[in-house]
């Protein structure tokens, strides 16, 4: 099992070198990557209707391809996982221009983690469509393998149409490995169709053992196993001490997870400072790659 770390950006602040400390740091800790969340627009609180959203216009997101094509130029080794890119917010031959790009520059160091995400006013604001989003997906996930894979493509689909054209450069990946975020039912059976993996936010093995449950009977009946689907899961670094963090670990790496992301978010922490120290802490005390 693979560990890597949740980059804490509604924490951490904007300061690019911050930023490539942080990286830096973790990838000399020996961290196998990062991954980020996606949010394009906060909504204000005090709009008409109010807001139920666990985040506001206050809390910062850095935009994940950037943000990650920029730690790419000052590491060597780690990995990039989008945990998840709401993908049908998004122009789909765009994010595969992007990811690509990503990808080549990176050498080949890019999972991209989509999802359909729940907030509709980033859907409004980007012109697209909120209630086709899981539908939608499925045919942006086809058309992206393609334009990863052929120099060019004509698609005639319900949602796109390219009339022959291609993306160039292409990516090192051909494709891209796609893994899947979300825990409604219809996700499990696109995740287990389609899917390279899946990202789970549950903690423990027992939180998570109905969707893992769930996920299996999708996986046979599409014919695949878990030996060539992934499972990454995340862990707060916040929620126990080093005793609890290391048996959870330890009980994820017996229940036959490929990744494990580490989350110093929600720990008290004021500083980015206090963000490297802490991954420095579990690199340490319970290490890095099981």
């Amino acid at each position: 099992m693979k560990i890597g770390v949740v980059f804490p950006q509604t924490e951490f602040g904007n300061d690019p070198l911050a930023i490539k400390d942080y990286a830096q740091s973790v990838e000399a800790m020996g961290f196998d990557h990062i991954l980020a969340y996606d949010h394009v627009l906060g909504a204000n609180p005090d709009r008409p209707g109010g807001w139920r959203g666990s985040y506001t216009y206050r809390t910062p997101f850095h935009e994940p391809f950037v943000l990650f094509s920029y730690m790419s130029a000052v590491t060597s080794r780690l990995g990039f996982l989008t945990g998840v890119l709401i993908l049908p917010q998004r122009q789909t031959a765009l994010v595969a221009k992007q990811a690509a790009e990503l990808d080549l520059l990176s050498k080949g160091r890019l999972r991209l983690g989509v999802g359909v995400g729940w907030n509709e006013v980033e859907y409004i604001a980007l012109g697209q469509n909120f209630r086709n989003r899981g539908k939608r997906s499925e045919e942006q996930i086809d058309l992206l393998r393609r334009l990863w894979t052929e120099e060019l493509v004509r698609y005639d689909g319900k949602f796109h149409h390219i009339p022959d054209a291609g993306i160039n450069p292409l990516p090192v990946q051909r494709p891209i490995p796609i893994w899947f975020g979300g825990y409604v039912e219809a996700l499990f059976e696109r995740a287990a169709r389609m899917g390279d993996g899946w990202l789970s936010g549950e903690r423990t093995v027992a939180e998570a053992a109905p969707a893992l449950e769930n996920l299996q009977k999708y996986l046979e009946k599409y014919g695949r196993s878990r030996k060539d689907f992934g499972l990454e899961i995340r862990i707060a670094y916040g929620e126990g001490n080093l005793d609890i963090l290391g048996q959870r670990v330890s009980e994820w790496k017996e229940a036959g997870a490929d990744y494990m992301a580490v989350n110093t978010m929600g720990s008290g922490f004021t500083s980015p400072k206090e963000h490297i120290q802490a991954l420095f802490t579990f690199s340490k005390e319970i290490g890095v790659s099981f």
